[in-house]
């Protein structure tokens, strides 16, 4: 798939939810991500193409994730409207435990933009297997993002070094990484 998607190309929104504005998770990178993807929704609806909102509703009992907390919302500029699909889940994976890849294959759809947090995550692991399953997947590099991790010596890793290497352990093995710009066409 190319870097111009199709007509039959859904946008994979995952977990665009208030709870990750939450402070608990550390130093974000990429604060225009939801701008991003904001932008590429708007342009899905302008041209009626299909849009899937992929929601998680975390089991863990502290998680701002969790349906019974006000962070399990979606962002306000990315809210589903009437007619787009919305899958929730309780893992990484968006096609663990839910519908979406029947969904997928019953709507003839091969192709997928993906957007969302976070990068090495639940965006992440919904590419590999997206591209496991045989969709063809495009990844939106500005239009994810995820924190600062601590690997287990010690180390604090940088939410941009976190980003980029996982963009970088994703392109070309199970997706194509393109930008917001390049999708737009600008």
């Amino acid at each position: 798939m190319d870097s111009h998607p199709d007509s039959n190309t859904a946008l994979l929104l995952i977990d665009v939810q208030e709870g990750f504005d939450d402070p608990s998770w550390g130093t974000r990178n990429n604060p225009n991500a939801e701008a991003n993807i904001s932008r590429l929704l708007c342009l899905w609806r302008k041209r009626k193409r299909p849009v899937i909102h992929v929601q998680h509703c975390s089991l863990e009992a502290n998680s701002p994730l969790r349906p019974d907390q006000s962070g399990v919302a979606f962002k306000r500029q990315v809210e589903p409207c009437e007619g787009e699909v919305v899958f929730q889940k309780s893992v990484n994976s968006a096609f663990i435990g839910t519908n979406l890849e029947s969904h997928l294959r019953s709507e003839r759809i091969e192709n997928l933009v993906i957007v969302g947090l976070t990068t090495d995550h639940c965006v992440s692991t919904t590419t590999r297997m997206a591209g496991n399953l045989g969709f063809k997947a495009l990844l939106v590099s500005d239009a994810t993002a995820t924190f600062n991790r601590v690997g287990p010596d010690g180390r604090e890793y940088s939410a941009e070094e976190i980003g980029a290497i996982h963009l970088a352990s994703l392109h070309n093995e199970f997706c194509k990484v393109v930008t917001t710009e390049q999708l737009l066409g600008e």
